[in-house]
């Protein structure tokens, strides 16, 4: 069996790939790296207690939090979002259940004696009575379900809102405390200034757990670790984004749904490959459970 894995052209391409246990970066033997980024709340005299972590913290919430713009465009973003969300399932429903389309296209005349015969219909013309509007809404019960359904879509993008914030208030805290950058001053701050000063303040006091010197490349690393695996991946042919077609020839599709589950599969979901958003799983970099795991997969 293992020569005829051997002689397998998938098995080959498969050994081209490097064994992680070489990469220093993915959790070294010995270190427990949970988090990357360790800020220790200051007291009022200015001092940190390192037996008393604030919050851990990670270059890619740091990264999107500046080019975010900051805690409060976060806030409106994410509320005119939820609202959106409302609006448009709302707009949906009354254009289901509450327009008489047969007087909208002019197929029925219009009861009112005062509109004269050729006068342009408005939408306003065409509302159905609240009434009967209502009857037609609880009439119908794929539309309720579907009511339903985007009630609880809505509930868990709320909940995943509010998770957010909490986290993207540490990270403001972090900004303001740590880094030295005011709320009303983040804008006019580039990332490499962020990225200097985040440097700067791993000199004077560590934050990475490893206790190594932290880096450009390894925040660069961590901010881009899953787009980086995903190109490979679709460099490889490991991604089925690339179909041939009748007459159009070779073609990339890759929906933002297609994408979305890809990426909880590979990075995000209960089977991941990672345990943190940098940090590979240690059954991963096992040689002699990678089989086990493709299949699994």
């Amino acid at each position: 069996m293992a020569e005829q894995g051997e002689k397998d052209p998938e098995y080959r391409e498969y050994q081209e790939y490097q064994r992680l246990e070489d990469c220093e970066e993915d959790s070294p033997p010995g270190e427990d790296e949970e988090e990357l980024l360790l800020h220790v709340t200051e007291g009022p005299t200015g001092t940190g207690d390192p037996s008393h972590p604030h919050k851990f913290l990670n270059p890619p919430y740091i990264y999107h939090f500046h080019q975010r713009n900051g805690f409060a465009c976060i806030v409106l973003s994410d509320v005119l979002e939820l609202v959106q969300f409302v609006f448009v399932v709302t707009f949906s429903t009354f254009l289901l259940c509450c327009v008489n389309y047969d007087v909208l296209f002019a197929t029925h005349p219009l009861n009112q004696s005062h509109v004269p015969e050729h006068t342009k219909v408005t939408l306003p013309d065409a509302m159905l009575p609240a009434q009967q509007c209502a009857r037609r809404l609880r009439g119908s019960g794929w539309l309720l379900f579907l009511l339903v359904l985007a009630g609880m879509v809505w509930l868990c993008r709320l909940v995943t809102a509010l998770r957010r914030l909490v986290g993207y208030w540490e990270i403001r805290r972090f900004y303001i405390q740590a880094l030295g950058i005011p709320a009303d001053e983040l804008c006019n701050h580039s990332w490499q200034s962020v990225q200097a000063r985040l440097l700067a303040l791993q000199r004077r006091q560590p934050l990475c757990v490893p206790r190594r010197e932290l880096t450009e490349l390894d925040i660069h690393h961590r901010i881009l670790r899953f787009r980086n695996y995903t190109v490979a991946m679709v460099n490889k042919s490991l991604l089925p984004v690339r179909f041939h077609l009748p007459l159009l020839g070779p073609v990339v599709f890759l929906t933002r749904g297609l994408q979305f589950n890809l990426e909880l599969l590979l990075f995000r979901g209960p089977a991941a490959l990672f345990q943190n958003t940098w940090s590979l799983r240690p059954q991963v970099k096992r040689a002699g459970t990678r089989r086990a795991l493709a299949r699994g997969l």
